[in-house]
């Protein structure tokens, strides 16, 4: 439950549901999320499944010895404050060293890059280029060929009204480029997308927006009714984020509503205080991070993915432009300037576990050891002389394990931290997607900003974005230990904003753009939303799970998407061979089958309309336990080694996914009922 130690529960859910229903304009209906069960905060504390809990949950797990009662109410993103204590004030803004600091950070990145401009490796690019890299991107490439166009046609049947309109803009934007560089394809664009093939995809796409409407007016209904007539002055609001529905949907209802901010506006909410809490409505289906799905579906999430927030930044009015890299000199140095992907590669055949190098494994671990204590880490700057002798023993030394971290201090360590993301040839947020990162500071909604930031978060690369992910996760740890190094997350944000957003590669605009204060606040302030919402940002939203399953299920009946004339023959001879479940049935029987190493059996469970992946794990472990098959987990000493394991959806219309423990297992049939259900060890790059 969403309590508070001094605020009611009730009065906590009522300012969320008024807040809710003013961006929406729109009261809630239980169709989504079952009515709140009674007003104690009691019986309905639970466990947050972003690895926060609140103070009274683990206050009735001491106290009960046992888990707190589950419901289905709203889930609670990053709960707990940032800070120890909660006498440490939290900043409203940067203060004068937060900023003095932040431009010595610039400084000092300037006087590390070289003044050859043969070392600017990227260049924006042509016109027609940037739309033909996008719909290269998305999927959509200018390849012709029968099985080419069915791709497209089963990508395009997926889309929403809004997505596809931006699709149709991004081509249309091509094609006049081409003609004003008078380069007229074999094919031309629009007949590409314009193909019976095609087009049999293209009505599915404009039906959306009466769903889009109802699910949002669901979530805020119940909220509402939940809580109607309490009293709701004097408390912080919070934000209601929804990811039902795609982010560009909500975008495009809240602006026919007037409802959405306008960008530079001057009426728009000012987001100078404490950042609010996120309230994400329990989804039935669990939630989905971005290691739990398959890579092959994740490249089905990132294409969806580049069109939503390209549908989203259309209707914000956000014009980003991407950069091409080329290609750079091969780097002397084995640590430091050496491209991100094929520095995880060389280090996963030391490490074959690995998802990030090793190097920053390191750095971050010692940090995490040594420097959290210590008073102005990250700001602080360290010894130049000794920095670059231990550059030089690093280099020498790493590799062969005897370089000694010993007599290393943690600013030193903190400033080859800052050096390595520098020094990437490279930008971290990597140059296609840096300048729409920096754009999301023009954003004046912060719901709206987050949804960007999700997007983009998933459309970086597995090296990029499992980097990003470790060291927002080490940021998020300096600011907790705010009282004892006086970092708070501000100071955290100014300081290391420059070292991800300024890069040699990529022209900034820090410098020519608006007061130099200012500047620094919004570039500080996305990387203070990184910092704060990263639980969250590193998730699948609702809708782009579904969009991916559609696209597999329409993948695997492609038979549909062919010409039309043979398409009613083939309807006859192909049938559907799921089969679909009574979705008002009662109880019913899975097999579930395990797969630890070699050891392999199937079990039965029963399946009921509340049955949820945490119960059938707990059978699982206790019929391990009692059964014969726990015989080959065996230790030398008798003891039982049970691994971490996790139950998985394999098949169907999902290639992998591990599911989440909240996962209703019935609601997950009825979404894939072809689908298998796995439980085997889990991936040592899931979960992190």
């Amino acid at each position: 439950m969403l309590g508070c130690a001094d605020v009611p529960v009730r009065s906590v859910l009522a300012l969320m549901c008024l807040h809710a229903e003013e961006l929406t304009g729109a009261r809630h209906s239980p169709l989504l999320i079952p009515a709140l069960r009674g007003t104690s905060g009691t019986k309905n504390q639970r466990r947050m499944p972003w690895g926060r809990s609140t103070g009274q949950s683990r206050l009735l797990g001491k106290m009960a010895g046992h888990t707190p009662v589950r419901d289905c109410s709203l889930t609670a993103m990053n709960v707990e404050s940032w800070a120890d204590s909660p006498d440490l004030p939290t900043p409203q803004q940067p203060d004068r060293l937060c900023l003095e600091s932040f431009w010595s950070e610039v400084e000092t990145i300037r006087s590390d890059s070289e003044p050859d401009s043969s070392r600017r490796d990227s260049r924006q690019s042509e016109d027609g280029e940037q739309e033909e890299l996008w719909l290269q991107d998305a999927g959509l490439s200018l390849v012709t060929g029968e099985e080419e166009d069915v791709d497209k046609a089963v990508l395009l049947s997926t889309l929403t009204k809004t997505q596809a309109a931006a699709v149709q803009r991004r081509i249309d934007s091509y094609t006049c480029s081409l003609r004003k560089r008078n380069k007229t394809p074999a094919r031309h664009v629009r007949d590409v997308f314009a193909s019976p093939i095609a087009q049999s995809a293209v009505p599915e796409t404009h039906n959306s927006e009466p769903d889009t409407h109802r699910n949002m007016e669901s979530v805020t209904k119940t909220q509402r009714s939940a809580v109607s007539g309490q009293e709701t002055q004097g408390l912080q609001m919070d934000e209601i984020f929804i990811t039902d529905v795609a982010y560009c949907e909500q975008a495009a209802i809240l602006l026919k509503q007037a409802k959405l901010p306008q960008n530079n506006s001057s009426q728009c909410r000012r987001d100078d205080g404490a950042l609010p809490r996120v309230i994400c409505p329990q989804c039935r289906l669990g939630v989905t991070r971005v290691l739990d799905l398959s890579q092959q579906d994740m490249k089905k999430v990132r294409q969806l993915a580049l069109i939503d927030m390209t549908a989203l930044c259309d209707l914000l009015g956000l014009e980003v432009k991407r950069h091409k890299t080329s290609k750079r000199k091969i780097p002397e140095s084995c640590l430091f300037g050496v491209p991100l992907a094929s520095l995880v590669e060389s280090d996963q055949k030391i490490k074959p576990s690995t998802q990030i190098p090793l190097l920053l494994q390191t750095l971050l671990s010692f940090l995490e050891k040594k420097g959290l204590d210590s008073e102005g880490i990250l700001r602080v700057p360290g010894s130049q002389p000794r920095i670059k002798v231990l550059l030089q023993k690093l280099e020498n030394s790493f590799y062969s394990g005897s370089f000694s971290w010993d007599e290393v201090s943690p600013n030193d360590a903190a400033a080859l931290l800052k050096k390595f993301i520098r020094e990437l040839p490279a930008p971290l947020l990597t140059a296609e997607h840096l300048n729409s990162f920096s754009a999301v500071r023009d954003i004046a909604d912060l719901k709206q900003k987050l949804h960007v930031l999700n997007l983009l978060v998933l459309l970086l690369p597995e090296p990029n974005r499992n980097t990003l992910k470790a060291l927002l996760e080490f940021l998020s740890k300096v600011v907790l230990c705010e009282r004892r190094n006086r970092m708070n997350l501000w100071a955290v944000s100014t300081i290391m904003a420059p070292n991800l957003f300024l890069h040699k590669a990529v022209p900034s605009k820090l410098a020519v753009d608006g007061p130099e204060k200012g500047q620094a606040e919004r570039a500080a302030d996305i990387m203070r939303l990184l910092i704060r919402y990263q639980d969250l940002l590193w998730t699948v939203p609702n809708f782009l799970l579904s969009q991916v399953r559609k696209l597999n299920e329409n993948s695997s009946r492609r038979y549909q998407f062919y010409d039309k004339r043979i398409k009613h023959l083939l309807r006859k001879i192909h049938t559907d061979s799921r089969d679909k479940p009574d979705k008002n049935s009662g109880e019913q029987c899975r097999t579930v089958k395990i797969q630890l190493g070699d050891v392999s059996f199937s079990m039965e469970f029963r399946l009921t309309i509340n049955s949820r992946a945490s119960d059938l794990m707990s059978q699982f472990y206790k019929e391990l336990h009692t059964s014969d098959n726990s015989r080959g987990l065996l230790k030398r000493n008798g003891s039982t080694s049970y691994p971490d394991c996790a139950l998985y959806e394999v098949g169907g219309n999902i290639g992998e996914h591990c599911l989440d423990p909240e996962t209703h297992l019935f609601d997950l049939y009825n979404n894939n009922p072809g689908g298998e259900w796995i439980i085997k060890r889990r991936s040592s790059s899931r979960g992190q």
